[in-house]
């Protein structure tokens, strides 16, 4: 009979002792602790059993589960005589910063403080001990006080690890879960600069500086820059999704999987399986499956966006829908199941995240969001050796989390939206202007991020109206921007699939240059020349389309005032 799939339980103990559907990772103990490495960051993308494996290594090693080594009975790591004299033998100070989502600096800080305090509070009869002096005890009491400083607060897991060696005469395992959450948070809301200060010493002091520490464990999703947080802690072995080092103790492999599913008789949908939740590549180990997808599938025996749609994507959102053109651009790439080549920098510098492509794409790798196909390594005369990586979507359930990303774009203003789409395939230029003004007036400010030349951020919210398209119309159209045709590119082109049924569509967006162009209807004038002169038609007359099927317009903006117009056909001008 196939075990219970229970959904969401991050407690080893629990998760043993209920008997419920459970892959063994705990050779995942021996590794680390063979590796003999003084602090490890691990990264890997959200639901992917970091917690879990936190959860299973505290409860291996802490002195407040020692003599309670049976749910290791059976599993790999119980199978060595060496390592179960381990268990239970050291003080362990485990924490997670996974609830720290505040959109403000003051209620992030508070919530880091609430949990520091609430381990105080569990090691609270360290106080009773005779190790400890007054001076220890009125610390302990600084921290428990609602106001604590921060020379204190950043202190505390410095002090606390002190406390504990003092009393049990071992050195300390620090196990530090989410430990970037609160930075993500930071970023998305503006407070990153303060965050930034608060956590560097925090970490300089708990990781860096702490002579009772034995060894400690970070995990998060991603590696943000030691610039930013960990300044001068040169004893961090840094694992990433690139890493070949613990490549398989999270998540499934491809055997795993196929295994739970002859457990739970669905071994017939195991390619289809594959075609939605297969693609996760960690350093030399390909075929990596999303365990909370999985866990879900045994569980409902049903394929839908579990993981991809198991969180906001509030990050995600930002960085695509504020990025430039040439993301947009490229974003638009990966949706038509393309690949894209780029250089990727693992170290996220936060503040950096803002018109840096790299740092994006980057973002997104490590997010799980996109796998690498290949890299090649290349000479840079100015940096030395770096790697061009070809990146794609990950798989099925990540495409579609993106197309949905993209649909909710447009959610507020989707009747003026489907007006205008309407419009556009009838040719109805008077019904165009109405609708295209109705969601500019509507939602240019979202998309606007400020550009410092007038028209780069109507360039970005255009580009934002490009998605939209494709993903309402890739059915109709094949929908390309940017490409070469004639004697030039094309801002936007929709080649009909079926061009006996539907026309082809040419679009030209250009922002007034009031130097040079009177009123909005000159520059819809200049766009359609543009479109004539440079022959951007070439592409749709080679592949067959006739000229009198070739539909162009011209859409001219200035501020949140747009005037759309159409150009003569390719025939009978």
């Amino acid at each position: 009979m196939a075990r219970t799939a229970a959904i969401g339980i991050q407690d080893f103990g629990d998760l043993i002792r209920g008997n419920y559907f459970y892959i063994d990772k705990t050779f995942f103990i021996r590794e680390w602790w063979e590796s003999g490495d003084s602090v490890t960051l691990i990264t890997r993308p959200r639901r992917f059993g970091k917690t879990l494996n936190m959860s299973m290594t505290e409860r291996f090693f802490s002195l407040d589960y020692a003599g309670q080594g049976k749910v290791f009975e059976g599993l790999s790591i119980w199978k060595e005589e060496k390592y179960r004299s381990l268990q239970g033998e050291y003080p362990v100070i485990s924490l997670s910063f996974a609830r720290v989502k505040e959109t403000n600096y003051a209620d992030a800080r508070a919530k880091l403080c609430e949990i520091i305090r609430n381990l105080y509070i569990k090691y609270a009869y360290l106080k009773e001990k005779e190790a400890l002096i007054d001076a220890d005890r009125a610390y302990f009491d600084r921290i428990l006080s609602s106001e604590v400083s921060n020379a204190d607060v950043t202190s505390a897991l410095y002090q606390l690890s002190g406390f504990l060696f003092r009393c049990y005469g071992k050195k300390v395992i620090i196990l530090l879960d989410e430990y970037d959450t609160p930075m993500q948070e930071a970023y998305v809301n503006g407070y990153w600069e303060e965050l930034a200060g608060f956590t560097r010493s925090l970490f300089n002091s708990t990781f860096k500086t702490n002579p009772w520490l034995e060894r400690a464990i970070m995990t998060g999703i991603t590696r943000v820059s030691r610039e930013s947080v960990f300044s001068d802690l040169n004893n961090l072995e840094v694992v990433t999704t690139t890493s070949d080092k613990y490549a398989d103790a999270f998540g499934f492999t491809e055997e795993e999987v196929s295994a739970a599913l002859e457990e739970y008789g669905l071994s017939a949908e195991k390619e289809r399986v594959k075609y939605w939740y297969d693609g996760f590549i960690f350093g030399n180990h390909r075929d990596v499956y999303n365990p909370w997808s999985i866990l879900n599938y045994l569980d409902k025996q049903k394929l839908e966006a579990y993981w991809a749609n198991s969180s906001s994507n509030s990050l995600v959102d930002k960085l695509l829908r504020e990025g430039d053109r040439r993301v947009k651009m490229q974003f638009e790439t990966l949706l038509q199941g393309k690949a894209i080549r780029t250089p990727i920098e693992e170290q996220i510098v936060y503040n950096q995240l803002t018109g840096n492509e790299e740092a994006v794409w980057s973002l997104l790798l490590a997010a799980g969001y996109l796998k690498v196909l290949s890299y090649e390594k290349k000479e840079n005369l100015e940096y030395g050796e770096e790697a061009e990586y070809e990146l794609t979507l990950t798989n099925y359930e990540v495409e579609r989390m993106f197309h949905s990303l993209v649909r909710g774009w447009f959610r507020d203003v989707k009747a003026d939206y489907s007006d205008f789409i309407t419009a556009l395939l009838k040719d109805d230029v008077e019904g165009m202007n109405v609708y295209m003004n109705q969601v500019a007036l509507n939602c240019f400010s979202y998309f606007d991020t400020g550009g410092s030349r007038a028209g780069e951020g109507a360039e970005r919210f255009y580009h934002g109206f490009v998605l939209g398209l494709l993903v309402e119309l890739q059915s109709r159209y094949r929908i390309t921007s940017n490409r070469e045709s004639g004697f030039g590119r094309y801002d936007v082109m929709l080649e009909p699939k079926n061009f006996r049924k539907d026309d082809a569509i040419i679009l030209e967006f250009k922002a007034r240059n009031e130097k040079h162009e009177e009123s909005l209807e000159d520059t819809v004038q200049a766009a359609l020349h543009q479109i004539r002169e440079r022959r951007y038609s070439a592409w749709l007359v080679a592949r067959g389309i006739p000229g009198k099927h070739i539909r162009s317009y011209g859409f001219a903006f200035q501020g949140k005032s747009v005037l759309i117009g159409k150009g003569e056909p390719e025939e009978g001008r």
